[in-house]
């Protein structure tokens, strides 16, 4: 079964892109917002907070998709 989708390294790199500049964006945004230290501290940590929670969604949405895909996968370094 080699039907695994590959990326390119063209996509890699715009999603990486993208990431980063969406990040970098939001933290300008936050730095230069005229509001309290307090809430410039409280939506940096909201935003790691989103950030770090998409993340995680993405990795148990792949792990479902991989298990509904593969159910009897054997297992690793047996």
């Amino acid at each position: 079964m080699s039907d695994k989708q590959q990326n390119t390294a063209a996509f890699y790199g715009q999603a990486v892109a993208s990431f980063a500049v969406a990040m970098a964006a939001t933290a300008i945004g936050i730095y230069r917002l005229d509001a309290d230290p307090w809430v410039r501290a409280f939506l940096a940590i909201a935003v790691l907070y989103l950030v770090t929670s998409a993340f995680t969604l993405a990795k148990v949405i792949r792990d479902r998709q991989e298990s509904a895909r593969f159910p009897t996968r054997p297992e690793r370094g047996v």
